[in-house]
């Protein structure tokens, strides 16, 4: 379990799953998606993140706001396996619903996401990436001190040629960047 000034970052209950799954359905959440999932599908993806957790000691932790207990999304890391330049490698995460964007609440759980896993899990560097398009999750990359160079873009490899969400940017952090970010802080 982690916190933040405001949030829960937790493992996932039985009661999380009917929200998720509406999360999961939302039209605008999933428009960098290729599809929106089912409910039979969405809690598939939980039992995914589970068994992640038991393998890494890590994952997609389910968020809720620590004023309210409400369950607002996820966020947390997990291995990008798929085959690309870059790959494998840890990327940081997160999919909340839409009724709580634009609160900073990616950015601040993405930010204990990744103290946990350059400092907890002894990572050495973390990636993020998305489709191309997807200016508001660019957006919380760059807040989180990710870098992102177009020579990094890739085609995701589980998208079929010419679909409209193939390419997508690649953002880097690194240990000692991470670390750099904190103390230039203080």
């Amino acid at each position: 379990m982690l916190t933040t000034s405001r949030l829960l970052l937790r493992r996932w209950q039985t009661s999380d799953l009917a929200p998720f799954a509406t999360l999961n359905a939302d039209v605008e959440v999933m428009r960098y998606f290729p599809y929106r999932l089912s409910r039979q599908a969405s809690d598939a993806f939980v039992e995914h993140i589970e068994a992640n957790f038991e393998q890494y000691g890590f994952g997609l932790w389910a968020v809720e706001l620590q004023a309210t207990g409400a369950f607002i999304g996820f966020i947390g890391l997990k291995e990008a396996n798929f085959r690309a330049h870059f790959t494998p490698k840890i990327e940081v995460g997160w999919r909340l619903s839409r009724h709580y964007w634009g609160h900073g609440y990616a950015t601040e759980g993405a930010k204990r996401a990744l103290e946990y896993g350059f400092e907890t899990a002894g990572l050495d560097e973390i990636v993020s990436f998305t489709a191309t398009g997807n200016q508001r999750s660019a957006a919380v990359m760059a807040r989180l001190g990710m870098t992102h160079r177009e020579e990094d873009d890739f085609d995701h490899p589980a998208l079929p040629r010419g679909h409209m969400l193939q390419r997508h940017m690649l953002y880097r952090l690194s240990k000692a960047q991470w670390r750099q970010r904190i103390t230039s802080r203080i």
